[in-house]
């Protein structure tokens, strides 16, 4: 794809604020910030100035096109350069409703039979898309060391509540049936995603589970949505100043869960069901500085106590989406290749 001159200068200006002395970027950045005894990554708080001086939000003034086309264009700025030594394929998921499409990630020398990870991108089920999270997949992919088939589920408003749920499903139940075709080991099936999309991969793990048959193995959940009929003190505290606002996560539910949707659904909010024993093992990232960093822990903790295996993970000095900054600051990828070691050592190799 080729990137418009603009963008192309936008992310120069990035890739120079990131490279300059430490010094020079705190001076950029402003003096450190401390909220709930935590510090600020310095990565983490430059990032936030960038946006604010670019004008960038998750939900722009004019509604889900632009908002749309925001995410789009923000991973030029912040994805780094593409990983060359990762093939990608156009994979089609047949459903009642239309084909899903999806994109097959393979790391360079990887054997058929791997582990394969079933990625479901964020962006508060309204916004987001394989090609927004395609640095995304590619990380995890050459770091676990695993195939990552990344998934265009339906987005909201078009596609209201439950919609994504039942595409993430759909898209488990693909990748088990036709792991031979995808060089895959159906044994050995991961899901995944970060904020959205990691509401979404809980919720397939726990309706996989229940219905009885083929699960997944594993759950990769980072900075996870999982309870939307409440507010937690987290958010709160980051309520404002954070990337992710209160008020963008009310525009997102209103938009994926609008009323009458019943938001203590366990397709909506996976921490309320009322049976969380037999789910797979999960790896848990939560960002301190994140609106939804408790309801994330909440989930963890009530996994734990329900006998489920759970690694959980707080990136205290980090702010919600610190996986899409990977190709920007070193903190970004040091949180994330953690997630992706976890994934190594569940299904890779």
């Amino acid at each position: 794809m080729t990137i418009p001159p603009p963008v192309r200068i936008q992310a120069a200006v990035v890739r120079t604020a990131y490279a300059l002395p430490e010094g020079l970027r705190r001076a950029v950045a402003g003096k450190p910030v401390v909220l709930d005894g935590q510090t600020l990554a310095l990565d983490a708080q430059l990032i936030l100035k960038l946006q604010r001086l670019s004008g960038a939000s998750l939900v722009m003034s004019g509604g889900v096109g632009p908002s749309r086309a925001a995410m789009e264009h923000a991973r030029h700025l912040v994805g780094g350069p593409r990983n060359r030594t990762v093939a990608a394929r156009s994979v089609g998921i047949p459903q009642e409703h239309g084909e899903l499409a999806a994109t097959l990630y393979t790391p360079e020398g990887l054997a058929a039979g791997s582990g394969l990870l079933v990625l479901l991108h964020g962006g508060g089920w309204v916004v987001g898309s394989r090609a927004s999270h395609d640095h995304v997949a590619r990380f995890l992919a050459q770091r676990a060391r695993v195939r990552v088939l990344s998934v265009e589920y339906r987005l909201a408003p078009e596609h209201a509540f439950p919609a994504a749920a039942e595409d993430a499903l759909a898209a488990f139940d693909y990748a088990y049936a036709k792991a031979a075709d995808l060089g895959a080991d159906p044994e050995r099936i991961a899901v995944g995603g970060d904020s959205a999309g990691g509401n979404l991969a809980a919720v397939a793990a726990q309706q996989a589970v229940r219905r009885g048959g083929p699960a997944p193995v594993f759950q990769l959940l980072l900075y996870p949505a999982t309870d939307a009929s409440t507010r937690r003190p987290s958010r709160a505290l980051f309520a404002d100043g954070f990337f992710l606002t209160g008020a963008d996560m009310d525009w997102f539910a209103d938009r994926y869960a609008p009323a009458p949707a019943d938001r203590t659904d366990p397709r909506l909010s996976p921490l309320l069901a009322e049976d969380l024993t037999g789910l797979p093992p999960a790896y848990i990232g939560t960002a301190g500085f994140d609106p939804l960093r408790d309801e994330g822990e909440a989930y963890a903790r009530a996994l734990e106590e329900a006998g489920v295996a759970v690694r959980l993970s707080r990136q205290s000095d980090l702010i919600h989406g610190y996986a899409s900054y990977i190709g920007v600051g070193h903190r970004f990828r040091e949180a994330t290749a953690e997630a992706a070691e976890a994934l190594r050592q569940a299904i890779g190799g």
